[in-house]
C-alpha cells in the first residue's frame, strides 16, 4: 500500500516571482531541508493514524503525497500490512509513503522554459512528476495494490491534474483513489468584483505552458481551456474515486481570492482577517457567501456519485490531513462526530459513503483555525 503525498506553495506566474522563487526551497531543491516530518495521514504511530471499527487488510499499500503548501511536501506510501488491535482498525499508519518534493510553481504541471539572453528558466513540473513515477514503478509502486495520491493545497490541486494519469500508471487491479486537501480553489469574484484568481491562473497556465497538460475531455468543452486549471471545472471529467477535503472558509482563498490585497487597499479587513470573531457583520455575510459558491460548485459532485468522498468543515484553515491536531486527536474537528481521519478511512476502504458538510460558521465549536500571521 502506498500514500503519495504533494506539498503545498503556492505558485509563480510571471518571471520576476518566477526568478524570485528560484532562489528559495519553493524553487530549487538546493535550498531544501534534508529531513521532514510525517504526521496525519503520513504518520506511523498507530495510535495517531488508526480508521474505523472492525476493518482488517492485507493488501500491498500506496500513500501518494503531493504538497504543494506552506506546511507539507509530496509522499507516497509504498508496501505494507494494516493492524488490527482492541477492535480498532489502522487504516494507513504502516503504508509505504513518499513525499514529492515541489519546486516548479505549478502543481507539477507546466512544461515550458524562458531564455532572454540574461535569465533562463525551465519550468518542468510535468516531465518532474513523470520522472518521479517512472523511478518508482520498478521500486514497489508497479506492484501496488492499493494507492492513495494526496495533496495539500498547491499539492491538493495537483491531485486533481494528475488523478487519473496516475491510477493508469499503476496495476489495473489496483484500488487507487486520490484526495485533496485544500485544494479546491474556486473560481470566484474578489469583494471588488473582479477575477483576481482567474486572472493569476490565466497568466501561470499562459507563461509555463500548462494547457497542453491540462485534462484534454475538459479544454474540448470549455471556451476558455485556461479554466480547466481550476478543480471545479477539471472535476467533472475525472474518472478515479475521489475525496475532497477542504475548508468552506479556506483561508488561502479568504485572504488571496475573496479578499486580496489589492481589493482591500484600505485595510478594511484585516482585523476580520485575523480574528472571524472581529468581522463585522457586512463581512461575516460576504463569507458566507463563499462557503454558499463552493457548496454550488461542489453540489453534483456531493449529489451523483457514491463512490466519492467530501469532508466540507466550517473552519478558518487551509491544510488539515497533515497536522496532527486536525487529522486526529481527541480535539480533532468533528463533523457528525466523526473526524477527518475517519471519514477518509470510511470512504477509501468502502466501510460508508462519507460526504460530510458542516453547518455554517460559528455553529461548529470543534474547529481548530489556523490563520496564518500577516
Amino acid at each position: 500500500m502506498t500514500t503519495w503525498s504533494v506539498p503545498g506553495g503556492g505558485w509563480c506566474n510571471d518571471i520576476s516571482s518566477c526568478l524570485e522563487r528560484a532562489k528559495t526551497r519553493r524553487g530549487s531543491t538546493r535550498y531544501m531541508s534534508k529531513l521532514e516530518v510525517f504526521s496525519g495521514i503520513l504518520s506511523n504511530n498507530a495510535s495517531l493514524n488508526p480508521g474505523s471499527l472492525h476493518y482488517l487488510i492485507s493488501q500491498l499499500p500506496y500513500l501518494l503525497r503531493l504538497v504543494c503548501g506552506k506546511v507539507a511536501v509530496g509522499h507516497v506510501i509504498l508496501a505494507g500490512t494494516t493492524g488490527f488491535s482492541g477492535g480498532l482498525s489502522y487504516d494507513f499508519y504502516n503504508w509505504n509513503r513518499v513525499k514529492l518534493r515541489y519546486c516548479d510553481g505549478a502543481s507539477f504541471s507546466g512544461d515550458s522554459k524562458f531564455d532572454n539572453g540574461t535569465s533562463l528558466l525551465y519550468f518542468r513540473g510535468q516531465r518532474i512528476w513523470e520522472a518521479i513515477i517512472h523511478d518508482l514503478l520498478p521500486k514497489g509502486l508497479s506492484r501496488a495494490r492499493k494507492a492513495l495520491l494526496s495533496g495539500c493545497s498547491a499539492g491538493g490541486l495537483a491531485t486533481f491534474l494528475h488523478c487519473d494519469n496516475f491510477t493508469k500508471m499503476l496495476p489495473s487491479n489496483a484500488s487507487v483513489k486520490c484526495l485533496s486537501d485544500a485544494g479546491f480553489f474556486l473560481d470566484e469574484r474578489d469583494i471588488s468584483l473582479n477575477y483576481s484568481m482567474r486572472s493569476f491562473y490565466h497568466d501561470l497556465v499562459a507563461l509555463q505552458g500548462i494547457e497542453q497538460n491540462l485534462n484534454p475531455n475538459c479544454t474540448r468543452s470549455i471556451s476558455n481551456p485556461k479554466l480547466c486549471f481550476f478543480p471545479q471545472y477539471a472535476l467533472n471529467y475525472i474518472s478515479t474515486p475521489y475525496f475532497i477535503l477542504n475548508s468552506a472558509y479556506d483561508v488561502f482563498q479568504f485572504h488571496h481570492s475573496l479578499v486580496p490585497p489589492s481589493a482591500d487597499l484600505h485595510g478594511h479587513w484585516n482585523r476580520c482577517k485575523l480574528d472571524p470573531a472581529a468581522c463585522s457583520a457586512y463581512q461575516i455575510s460576504v463569507l458566507q457567501g463563499l462557503r454558499r459558491d463552493m457548496l454550488v460548485a461542489l453540489y453534483p459532485f456531493y449529489k451523483n456519485s457514491r463512490r466519492d468522498g467530501m469532508f466540507l468543515n466550517s473552519c478558518f484553515a487551509h491544510c488539515q490531513s497533515e497536522s496532527q491536531d486536525t487529522w486526529f486527536a481527541v480535539d480533532s474537528p468533528r463533523i457528525h462526530n466523526k473526524t477527518i481521519a475517519e471519514a477518509v478511512g470510511d470512504w477509501y476502504f468502502s466501510r460508508k459513503i462519507t460526504k460530510e458538510i458542516d453547518c455554517p460558521y460559528p455553529c461548529d465549536k470543534t474547529c481548530h483555525n489556523l490563520i496564518p500571521s500577516p
